[in-house]
């Protein structure tokens, strides 16, 4: 089976290239990890994540983690809370349990999310905007 690797699009928002690491849909990944440019999960992580790049949850994913990264974008499910410092993307049929923090959110039609969310200025100030 071919391995589906995800091409962020060039902008001056999404401006990532392509993935340089990808965990396969056969694979499982127990502990914490830190990593510095971009990683997307296919299969099944348990732990905590912490970048400077981006991470992707591919679909079909399973991640049960506290993530802290610069862009998150999910697409399958995840359980824990997500700290993005520049934006966080909920593609069509993510699943997100539990919070998040951003400065930048989008969320797709068909999406379940449960948790609270709060938005943040770039800085790391936090915005007073309900959601």
């Amino acid at each position: 089976m071919a391995k589906k690797i995800i091409q962020i699009n060039k902008n001056p928002v999404y401006d990532f290239g392509m993935v340089a690491t990808v965990f396969g849909a056969d694979t499982e990944f127990y502990g914490d990890l830190n990593y510095k440019q971009s990683l997307q999960v296919n299969g099944y992580f348990e732990g905590e994540i912490v970048s400077d790049g981006f991470l992707v949850i591919g679909k079909g994913a399973m991640v049960k983690a506290n993530v802290k990264a610069k862009s998150v974008i999910v697409s399958g499910e995840i359980h824990g809370n997500i700290e993005a410092t520049d934006n966080i993307e909920i593609h069509e049929n993510g699943k997100l349990y539990g919070n998040i923090r951003t400065t930048k959110l989008k969320i797709a039609d068909g999406v379940v999310f449960e948790g609270n969310c709060e938005m943040i200025k770039p800085d790391g100030e936090i915005k007073k905007a309900a959601v």
